[in-house]
């Protein structure tokens, strides 16, 4: 029995996020970084969704996307990883699984917190000690926005004004605090945003249990109330 697709409204961002199976490499070559994004293209001719940065990683994919549509984001996901997955075992001739369960994703307020959120995916390689600029790596959306090569059609206009000069905004590093807000809205597919927003996109979307807190409240029975 298939799964159900995930809740996501039509006017939400999401921070999705993707690994390898046990978080070994799925790209091993520039042809397989060109590929994956020839195919995030494709992907949006066939499920209505808005691209608005992403970054390819050696073994873990991030993408900041809106969903145009009910159950797009599920639709287009299932298809951008299976298709890729598909080419990756054929032209290696594997089987088993590449991917590492299904993608996580949380939702992002269009706001501060979007660019937040987009400054921490465009970083990742500099994170990572890849590059030492984030547009040194030409796998994300932070080389797209300044390169003369760059597949504009990939990216869509922002629905929130990007601050200038932005490359020197996402080279800045975060905070801890920043990080941490961000890998918990991550781990537990929390929505980031201001508390009221944050509280009425886990009621829309199922994911009250996202603010309860981990385990049973000593002495009591089932989860604490949504915080």
């Amino acid at each position: 029995m298939p799964r159900p697709l995930r809740a996501c409204p039509p006017d939400v961002v999401m921070h999705v996020i993707a690994r390898g199976n046990r978080r070994a490499s799925i790209f091993h070559s520039s042809s397989d970084y060109a590929a994956f994004l020839a195919l995030c293209r494709a992907a949006t001719t066939r499920v209505p969704v808005d691209i608005f940065g992403w970054c390819l990683m050696p073994n873990h994919v991030h993408l900041v996307v809106k969903p145009r549509g009910s159950g797009s984001l599920s639709r287009f996901m299932q298809w951008l990883l299976g298709t890729y997955a598909q080419r990756y075992r054929d032209q290696r001739r594997t089987c088993g699984h590449l991917w590492q369960g299904r993608f996580r994703s949380c939702p992002v307020q269009s706001d501060r917190q979007m660019i937040l959120v987009l400054r921490y995916v465009e970083r990742n390689p500099v994170r990572a000690c890849l590059v030492d600029r984030a547009e040194g790596w030409p796998w994300s959306s932070a080389r797209d926005r300044v390169s003369r090569f760059a597949d504009r059609g990939l990216l869509s206009p922002s629905p929130v004004e990007l601050p200038e000069p932005w490359l020197d905004i996402v080279n800045e590093p975060l905070t801890s605090a920043e990080l941490a807000r961000i890998r918990e809205s991550v781990g537990r597919g929390r929505p980031l945003g201001e508390s009221d927003w944050a509280r009425d996109t886990a009621l829309r979307m199922g994911l009250e249990s996202t603010f309860r807190r981990r385990g049973r409240p000593p002495g009591k029975r089932g989860l604490t109330p949504l915080e």
